[in-house]
C-alpha cells in the first residue's frame, strides 16, 4: 500500500522520455550549474560505468580521465538539472558494473565499439505470393492511367 503511494507521488517527477544509454557507452552529460545569479551549462564527457536505483532515485556514474587522474561523477537520471545525455559511442561490454576500469590507465581503459546489426529480411513462402499480387495491383492502375 505505502509503496503504491510512493510510486504515485514520484510519477510526476519522472522525465517523460528518459535518455536511452547503456553501461559502457561514452556520453556527454549536459548539466545546469547555478553560480550566484548566473546560470550556465556544463558538459561532462566520459564512460558510463554503473547504473543504480530505480524510479526517481535512479543514478548513473560517469568516469573520465583528466590530466592522468580518474574522475567519477554520479548523476541523478531524472533530475531537472541534467538537461540532456548525448550518446557519442556505444561500448561493447559483458557486465553490469565496469569498476575494473578504475585500475586501468591509458589505452587500457578503451572499450570495443558496439555496432547495431541490420535485421535481415526473412520472407515466408506465403508472403512472397502476397507481395507479387500487391505489386501487380499497384502496377495495373499506373499502366491504365498512362494509356
Amino acid at each position: 500500500m505505502s509503496q503504491d503511494l510512493i510510486r504515485h507521488v514520484e510519477q510526476k517527477y519522472l522525465k517523460s522520455d528518459p535518455p536511452q544509454f547503456e553501461i559502457g557507452d561514452t556520453v556527454e552529460v549536459h548539466t545546469r550549474i547555478v553560480e550566484g545569479n548566473k546560470e550556465r551549462v556544463q558538459v561532462f564527457i566520459g564512460t558510463v560505468i554503473a547504473r543504480s536505483g530505480g524510479g526517481t532515485r535512479e543514478m548513473f556514474t560517469v568516469r573520465r580521465i583528466v590530466q592522468g587522474e580518474g574522475v567519477e561523477r554520479k548523476f541523478p537520471l531524472h533530475s531537472p538539472n541534467v538537461l540532456k545525455v548525448v550518446v557519442r559511442r556505444h561500448g561493447k561490454v559483458r557486465r553490469a558494473k565496469l569498476y575494473y576500469l578504475r585500475d586501468r590507465v591509458g589505452k587500457a581503459t578503451r572499450l570495443k565499439e558496439r555496432f547495431k546489426r541490420k535485421k535481415e529480411k526473412v520472407q515466408v513462402a506465403g508472403e512472397e505470393e502476397l507481395n507479387n499480387t500487391n505489386n501487380t495491383q499497384t502496377q495495373e492502375p499506373a499502366t491504365a492511367g498512362a494509356e
